[in-house]
């Protein structure tokens, strides 16, 4: 049982912008899963980025550590967090494009490679997807999180 209060912190997170997605809509007359979609994806980004510029070398330090592009490029790990900030507030701008999704897409697929890649090896390292603030172990939870946003991002594509 004390493997899974590792995830506490992700789970209340994420909890928390599932519920406050749902209540945005609530004066509406009809439920949009788009801007449900849509409204999640804003919420994910910026609250996830935020937790990355609050330590942002432990970010880079704990990053690099197992995505490809910061392990050859380490200023990318630096401008990572602001690039989810700024796919933060695209999603919460009305009509989003088909732009913001494929970059979402492009973006979350390169991540998700170094993810699958230390899962597989069983390297026991720290996630980063919230930053170095939480102690959270790099896991099938974290592939599952970058799946869930590729597969929200391909819906709002495909309903546009």
């Amino acid at each position: 049982m004390e493997n899974y209060t590792k995830y506490t912190p992700l789970i209340l997170i994420v909890l928390f912008i599932t519920g406050i997605t749902f209540l945005v809509q609530y004066p509406f007359n009809a439920f949009s899963w788009n801007i449900w979609m849509r409204h999640f994806m804003a919420g994910f980004f910026i609250v996830f980025s935020f937790f990355k510029i609050l330590d942002l070398k432990g970010f880079v330090n704990t990053y690099v550590l197992y995505d490809f592009i910061t392990k050859k490029y380490k200023a990318w790990g630096y401008i990572y967090p602001f690039i989810e900030l700024s796919l933060g507030i695209a999603y919460l701008i009305e009509n989003v494009s088909n732009i913001i999704n494929f970059i979402t897409i492009i973006l979350l697929s390169i991540s998700i490679t170094g993810v699958i890649k230390s899962v597989i090896s069983k390297n026991k390292i720290k996630c980063a997807c919230l930053g170095n603030i939480f102690n959270l172990p790099m896991s099938i939870v974290t592939i599952i999180e970058n799946l869930i946003m590729i597969f929200m991002a391909i819906c709002m594509l495909v309903m546009n």
